[in-house]
């Protein structure tokens, strides 16, 4: 439903920057990213001028994903665009259709990679672009259902060009568009009746538009002051997803540091879902992988806070399982393990046959990364804030303690404390009893306990241990560098927060059952160790909601927003704390949103 690359690909105004200059953020929709030139090409545009948006984002368009290769030679000879292309491709694996979000130049560039149908894409779009380069056969049966739906990612103003191959279809994509509320401004008809046409309109239709777009923010709130409380993964990655936009982010926590809840975990895995259909949590987790992984290499040190060298996933009790149709790209994020490459001294006596690699998976220092955040130009901590109600004054909320004395006042809050998130949404519920119609419908959230057992490596370090990170019952961390030297990491336990706590050795005896399960002959070389009491122990409580997936989103309804949630992320903060800042910063910005409005719609803080 696209063009090929290999024909002459439309381009906008070769000077872009007197449409975008002075605006926050320009949004670009791209319906055929072929080589990616057109995007490159912008990007240059972009860090060139002076005057540019804060942010650029680009959405673009692809039946199927090109290679590496491909992409490196949209760039041509240019160097600044071959640096920019060699940044792209450092990120261009596993893309499966749907979105994928590549975050660049330092967070100031947003390419939102789809892949799949036009009119799909179109359809799963809950933006409006500032501009739209089209390329779409006029011809088929599609056609006047992808129009419409190209109309509604566009506003009044939106500059579009668009390319047709021939006179007659010059004349069918103008008629289209002009029945779509576009006027045209130009036209190039081509010397022949094979040459290429190019086409040039403004949205702008006759009849008033309505936003019927659900969950979408009317128009991007302006930018001014935030507090987000809850200083973990969840409310660190918020606080630097919008202060990159240009907000001032006050980030509060009850405790001294940052990091001092489930977020302290000293190691954790970075590692995508999979099961037999690609259910929705797989699918989220991938797009929430990548954008973890580009933060850990932008933010952190290789080698001392994480380490992306792969992750083997054991098959117990029948899981994990990929897609029986699992596609070449999706093999790019997990694929069966190969014993030939996998085995060794750790693995013997162990059947490895239905295990999965994921060669992306990584181990990652939590509490490394959210003080890298929170060093972000725009944000700042407030330890030993304990915010026990929420009070909305006049332009503002203010933020009280146990005392009523005010902590903080700010325009925009954001709820990022995990469970603590509850019990401040109940006793906003209970001083404004109105608020019951939006604030009744927030997820149920509960604690769940968890201890992970931990200790230094003897010298000399038995070979027993694998190379790299091996889960599916606990996951086990085998070489973590810690205080000089290096520890390995089994766990976590899990525990109702509503029961009576475990003792910390029934724990310790319940992670050395899970590492029986996954790595028997490792668990035998350790049992003495696990039951002596003597290992070390690390325990907090994760948030969780009933179908364990996070709760994003305003709590409050209006086309301005003042309260939002960003919680209940349980054991995969890692893979889901930047997405979820992401889809929250793009519904601040109305900015395109990093998944499909049908993903989207799964993490939706109003969906109980």
């Amino acid at each position: 439903m696209a063009v090929s690359p290999e024909k002459p690909q439309p381009t906008l105004n070769k000077d872009p920057t007197s449409a975008w200059q002075g605006l926050a953020c320009w949004r670009m929709l791209d319906t055929q990213f072929a080589q990616g030139e057109r995007f490159l090409t912008s990007w240059q545009s972009w860090r060139l001028d002076p005057q540019r948006p804060r942010l650029l984002h680009y959405v673009a368009f692809c039946q199927h994903p090109v290679s590496h290769q491909t992409v490196l030679s949209g760039a041509g000879q240019d160097p600044a665009l071959k640096l920019f292309a060699h940044e792209l491709v450092s990120q261009w694996f596993g893309l499966l259709p749907g979105f994928h979000r590549f975050v660049l130049d330092q967070g100031q560039v947003v390419l939102t990679l789809c892949v799949g149908e036009t009119l799909s894409l179109l359809r799963q779009q809950r933006f409006e672009a500032d501009a739209v380069a089209l390329s779409a056969p006029v011809d088929d049966a599609d056609a006047p259902w992808i129009f419409k739906a190209l109309a509604r990612c566009c506003r009044r103003g939106t500059r579009l060009v668009a390319n047709a191959p021939n006179q007659l279809a010059l004349s069918n994509l103008s008629s289209h568009l002009a029945q779509c509320g576009f006027e045209i401004e130009t036209s190039a008809t081509p010397n022949s009746s094979t040459a290429p046409a190019l086409i040039q309109a403004r949205f702008d239709p006759r009849w008033q538009l309505k936003n019927s777009r659900p969950n979408a923010v009317a128009s991007a709130l302006p930018v001014g002051t935030c507090a987000v409380i809850g200083a973990g993964l969840a409310g660190a990655s918020v606080a630097a997803a919008l202060a990159r936009r240009g907000w001032h982010v006050t980030v509060l926590d009850q405790a001294e540091t940052p990091a001092a809840g489930a977020s302290g975990l000293p190691v954790g895995l970075v590692v995508p879902h999979v099961s037999a259909d690609d259910c929705a949590l797989s699918r989220l987790s991938r797009s929430g992988v990548r954008l973890m992984l580009q933060q850990a290499r932008s933010l952190l040190v290789a080698g001392r806070d994480w380490a992306p060298n792969g992750v083997q996933e054991r098959h117990i009790d029948g899981n994990p399982t990929l897609p029986i149709h699992w596609r070449d790209a999706g093999q790019e994020w997990s694929t069966p393990a190969q014993t030939s490459l996998h085995k060794a001294d750790w693995a013997e006596g162990i059947d490895t046959t239905q295990d999965v690699w994921h060669p992306h998976g990584a181990w990652l220092k939590p509490a490394q990364l959210v003080r890298a955040w929170l060093r972000q130009p725009g944000v700042t901590f407030m330890g030993n804030a304990a915010v026990a109600r929420l009070h909305q004054g006049k332009g503002a909320w203010e933020l009280l303690d146990a005392q009523g004395q005010v902590l903080c006042s700010a325009e925009r809050v954001v709820l990022a404390n995990a469970c603590g998130a509850a019990t401040l949404v109940q006793r906003l519920l209970q001083d404004e009893p109105e608020r019951a119609a939006s604030l009744t419908r927030v997820p149920a959230m509960q604690g769940l306990r968890g201890l992970l057992s931990w200790a230094m490596h003897a010298e000399p370090e038995p070979a027993i241990f694998p190379p790299y990170p091996v889960n599916g019952s606990g996951a086990m961390v085998p070489h973590v560098p810690m205080d000089g030297s290096s520890a390995w990491f089994m766990g976590s336990s899990y525990q109702s927060a509503r029961e009576a706590e475990r003792s910390d050795q029934d724990n310790h005896l319940g992670n050395l059952q899970h590492l029986q399960a996954l790595l028997p002959e490792l668990a035998s070389q350790l049992q003495t160790a696990f039951e002596s009491g003597t290992l070390n122990g690390w325990k907090n409580t994760r948030c969780v909601t009933a179908d364990r997936l996070p709760a994003v989103g305003p709590l409050e309804t209006g086309d301005q927003p003042g309260l939002w949630l960003c919680a209940g992320m349980g054991s995969r903060g890692l893979s889901f704390s930047v997405l979820c800042a992401e889809l929250l910063a793009a519904l601040w910005g109305a900015e395109p949103w990093p998944l499909e409005a049908g993903l989207a719609r799964s993490l939706n803080a109003l969906r109980g």
